[in-house]
């Protein structure tokens, strides 16, 4: 029987040419090509076989609690999994992977359905070295997509309600908020591990879901696909209250494939210049960007601030919940604490192409060659609030907008 990764392929390549006649042979397993052809109607991360690990050691590396054993004993993802991706690397038979989402994205395409990309800001030169912004964009609209968006812009306006959150909120010497809104493993392990720490995460969806939402109010018959370096945001583009932002996620190495499916290489295109981001969009993707980006706004809005922004990184999740716990323990030495789930940020993330540490070069030579250094002196920041309806930046902090996000609603 076809084992799944050469099943993958023949789906990626049947789904970019419109050829899915060619995944009707009887030696695929159904259970495999169900998962391809109809991701949706399954977990994050799936069991394609018999678990022959011993020891438990699957289910046991699991920090969220979302595996089990089912009544033959083999391994079951649960609908809290978060995608962390540690069960793929843990399982010893091999027999655990995340979703592949490509195969229902190219039959929308088909049916010329607009679809916009949303690109996480880790992606430079994950492609390739010569690959630049306006290259990869030109690479998309070959594929068939509508538009490329980069996320670093919405990652600009959300620095921006933060940094307003933090002016209003943070008044005293133990005041601190914890961020950030875009990693999906930090906030679930607040969430599901550290729930009394949650009235302490600004109310913000991340930049992946602001960017689908701002898509399809703008385009409301648009559908919308995440790509990032990232398996959890698989699993965050589904939880129910923000699930209307994002239809589909797909990995860089995904992306990768298709090009190749393709045989399209965006190092040779022509460029399709559109860049609207400050350095403080596109910093997000490495460690410690998040806390650079609402502190530079913050000094930039309220110079004369008494309490500026007193940040605290931890880098992966072994730090994440050693700092966690010290905060439990009340060994608070920051007001502004951030965390990423990965080693390095997102360019360290499970699904990257080039190593974390070129990769955190890349962003943060891509954040230095703009001239706008905060959504304050970024224009398309503020000419999205506008088309988005809001009629001030202060507008950002109403309870109900779409950028928020009621954390307290989940528990």
């Amino acid at each position: 029987m076809t084992g799944f990764d050469e099943l993958y392929r023949e789906a990626v390549t049947a789904a970019v040419k419109d050829d899915m006649e060619a995944l009707t042979k009887s030696d695929y397993d159904t259970h495999s090509l169900d998962c391809l052809l109809n991701p949706k109607a399954h977990p994050p991360v799936v069991r394609l076989g018999e678990c022959n690990c011993g020891d438990d050691k699957c289910t046991n590396v699991c920090f969220y609690n979302a595996l089990s054993r089912d009544e033959d004993g083999n391994v079951k993802v649960l609908d809290n999994c978060i995608g962390c991706g540690d069960c793929i690397e843990a399982c010893e038979s091999h027999n655990l992977v995340e979703i592949k989402e490509v195969v229902p994205i190219f039959e929308l395409i088909k049916k010329e359905t607009p679809i916009y990309a949303l690109i996480a800001p880790a992606y430079l030169s994950q492609f390739g070295a010569d690959m630049t912004p306006g290259r990869l964009r030109s690479a998309f609209k070959m594929l068939g997509f509508a538009g490329l968006i980069e996320v670093a812009l919405f990652a600009d306006i959300l620095t921006l309600k933060e940094a307003l959150e933090f002016d209003a909120a943070i008044q005293k010497e133990e005041d601190f908020v914890l961020t950030s809104c875009c990693c999906p493993l930090w906030i679930g392990m607040i969430e599901k591990v550290y729930a009394q720490l949650t009235p302490h995460i600004p109310p913000s969806v991340s930049p992946m879901v602001a960017s689908g939402r701002a898509v399809k109010k703008l385009h409301p018959d648009a559908k919308t696909v995440f790509i990032g370096p990232c398996i959890a945001k698989k699993a965050e583009a589904r939880q129910a209250d923000i699930a209307d932002a994002v239809d589909y996620v797909l990995t860089f190495k995904e992306m990768a494939d298709i090009f190749d499916a393709a045989g399209i290489n965006p190092n040779t295109l022509e460029e399709d210049l559109r860049d609207h981001s400050s350095a403080a969009g596109r910093i997000y993707a490495r460690t410690g960007g998040v806390s650079k980006a609402v502190a530079d706004t913050v000094e930039r809005i309220a110079p004369d601030r008494k309490l500026p922004v007193k940040a605290r990184q931890a880098n992966g999740v072994p730090e994440c919940k050693a700092l966690l716990k010290e905060i439990m323990q009340g060994h608070i030495d920051a007001n502004f604490i951030e965390g990423m789930g990965c080693v390095g940020g997102c360019v360290g993330g499970p699904r990257i192409i080039i190593d974390k540490d070129q990769g955190t070069k890349n962003v943060n030579e891509y954040a230095a060659h703009t001239e706008e250094k905060t959504p304050v002196d970024n224009p398309f920041v503020f000419e999205m609030l506008r088309r988005l309806g809001f009629e001030s930046t202060e507008s950002l902090l109403k309870k109900q907008n779409m950028f928020i996000r009621n954390f307290d609603k989940r528990q």
